[in-house]
């Protein structure tokens, strides 16, 4: 266990070059990779709910602060960011739809796999959940009809949003809280220490899953996402940037992790059957979604090594 932990960055590196290769060596893998997600998905954060006291929650449903800064980072600064970079592809409107519907999204569920594994806070960020879940599924049709027009808004079903947070969120947390309550007993030993061992394989297995059922078609239009794919850095960059600036003034550098994380990290997973439900003429609109996931997986990666330097850890001087 302790040799997974300590290599699981080039664990996570591995499981995206096994989903590359797979993925382009044999696309009739891709349809079952990617009915395979969800389920994948759903035990990985089941797993990292399972390391969250939830006994503690209530401590982090109290700070105000943090709920208040990261709604602010998602519904404010980041609709800016979003404008001025969309511009770049806004006479494409299927490419533009696909960047605005993912970008648009915070997201609500490995972010917090990737919170922890920086050394941010997941409590805080777990109880944040509901909020960002809720807001941008009241946010997305009037951004959506802000930035494109109302014709879009009419082909948008909340749907996945539901079925997501309560397949993805709401099962997984709910198993987890009844196993911590039966903590005490060998079942709920035994049920813990195994998911315990088993979350860096598991998140291997979510990473080689997504890439595989995703490289063959962003490569055969690779030309058409390059500029999607453009939008996609820069905008981690510059989220990235906004997040350090916020982490380093918060008296709490777990909080200021989960800020900057919360900022960086996208729904794709969530806003993908969307993409998939637009009507014709739009096929380059879940493409555009696929390519954020495979750049942001790689993002992610980096900032797993890169946050805890960006916001370190400060000794707390006087009371």
């Amino acid at each position: 266990m302790n040799w997974l932990e300590r290599h699981q960055v080039p664990l996570y590196l591995a499981g995206i070059g096994l989903g590359v290769l797979v993925g382009l060596a044999g696309p009739g893998f891709a349809a079952p990779a990617g009915h395979a997600i969800t389920p994948a998905l759903a035990l990985v954060l089941h797993a990292t709910f399972l390391a969250i006291p939830f006994a503690r929650l209530g401590e982090a449903f109290n700070d105000w602060r943090f709920l208040v800064t990261v709604v602010a980072v998602n519904f404010v600064v980041v609709p800016v960011v979003v404008l001025f970079l969309s511009r770049l592809v806004a006479d494409d409107r299927p490419v533009l739809i696909g960047v605005l519907l993912v970008l648009l999204a915070p997201c609500i569920d490995y972010v917090i796999i990737f919170t922890g594994l920086a050394g941010g806070s997941r409590e805080r960020l777990l109880a944040a959940t509901p909020a960002l879940m809720l807001l941008q599924v009241l946010a997305l049709p009037l951004l959506l009809r802000w930035f494109v027009g109302p014709s879009v808004v009419t082909a948008l079903d909340p749907a996945p949003f539901a079925l997501a947070f309560v397949g993805l969120i709401l099962i997984p947390m709910g198993v987890a809280a009844l196993v911590q309550h039966l903590a005490t007993t060998r079942v709920g030993r035994g049920w813990i220490a195994g998911f315990d061992a088993a979350m860096v394989p598991l998140m291997v297995l979510t990473l080689a899953l997504v890439v595989t059922s995703q490289i063959a078609a962003v490569r055969a239009e690779l030309h058409a996402l390059l500029g999607p794919a453009a939008i996609f850095v820069s905008f981690a960059v510059v989220m990235v940037g906004i997040g350090t600036l916020i982490g380093r003034r918060w008296p709490d550098a777990r909080s200021g992790r989960a800020v900057l994380f919360a900022g960086v990290t996208r729904n794709s997973l969530v806003v993908l059957p969307l993409a998939l439900a637009m009507p014709s003429g739009h096929k380059l609109t879940p493409l555009v979604v696929l390519t954020q996931t495979l750049v942001e997986l790689l993002v992610m990666v980096a900032l797993v090594r890169l946050v805890p330097r960006l916001i370190p850890v400060r000794e707390r001087m006087g009371s």
